[in-house]
């Protein structure tokens, strides 16, 4: 290292600066899809939104220019591997470029197995899944040609515990998971990290039924050991750590943010 010349390890907060970088973010229109939007926009980076309801990609792009980046609306089912190379080619050819994709797309049904209609099932795991497979293809075409980038797949703690009535969710985050560390070992090479981020109930519009069930609430707090839901804002900093510098030597891993449950 000549003299004058920074140390990599004393860049501090550098490490997590997104500024120059642009991201695709499925499922960006609401829940915490939404909040990690908002929080790789406050550490810099410009931003693809992906949803299948434009008025909620258009409202969070226009709030996201006010905080001073750039972003594009871009409506896309992630179950179609058409719209997922159009999503990323309508980002390279509005932004410039591509450097992280934030796999979030997601859907669920509740209820028992011998409930479930083999319709439903195929349902979540055309979105949940097969969205994910679509959109690292799409991204890691460009990503391993430029050698770098950052996938982040959202998981659940439903990747690595179960509950009941969860069948073809946890199925399909248990698969994300895998998904995530068959990725990181091909890519690797490139310079391009997989990860996966697997939280647990958070606070939100979408879980607001779970949350106003008395008996379904004190289940989730009385099992997290910090006793309490998380808060969207909380998984800021993971998304951003992944997203950045500072995880350039993460690959194939899953980022639990849970607040302890999986700890039991």
């Amino acid at each position: 290292m000549s003299a004058g010349e920074e140390r990599p390890e004393l860049r501090g907060t550098q490490l997590f600066d997104l500024t120059g970088r642009v991201a695709i973010m499925t499922g960006a229109g609401r829940g915490l899809g939404r909040t990690m939007a908002l929080a790789l926009a406050a550490a810099g980076a410009d931003l693809a939104l992906a949803s299948r309801t434009a008025p909620e990609i258009e409202s969070l792009a226009a709030e996201v220019e006010q905080l001073g980046r750039r972003a594009v609306a871009v409506p896309t089912d992630v179950t179609s591997p058409e719209a997922c190379e159009a999503l990323v080619a309508a980002t390279v050819e509005r932004l410039g470029r591509v450097d992280i994709l934030v796999n979030n797309a997601g859907m669920n049904v509740r209820k028992p197995v011998l409930e479930f209609t083999p319709e439903e099932f195929d349902q979540v795991l055309a979105v949940n899944l097969k969205g994910y497979f679509n959109g690292a293809q799409a991204a890691g075409r460009r990503f391993v040609a430029q050698g770098s980038g950052k996938v982040i797949n959202v998981s659940s703690i439903l990747g690595s515990v179960a509950l009941a009535n969860q069948a073809a969710y946890a199925s399909s985050k248990g698969a994300i998971d895998q998904l995530t560390k068959v990725l990181a070992l091909e890519w690797a090479s490139a310079g391009v990290q997989v990860n996966s981020l697997g939280p647990t109930y958070f606070e939100t519009e979408l879980t607001r039924p779970l949350y106003e069930d008395p008996e379904r609430k004190a289940f989730i707090e009385d099992r997290t050991p910090m006793g309490r839901w998380g808060q969207p804002h909380e998984l800021a900093g993971a998304v951003i750590f992944l997203a950045s510098d500072a995880s350039d030597f993460v690959t194939g891993q899953i980022l639990l943010v849970d607040g302890g449950w999986t700890a039991w």
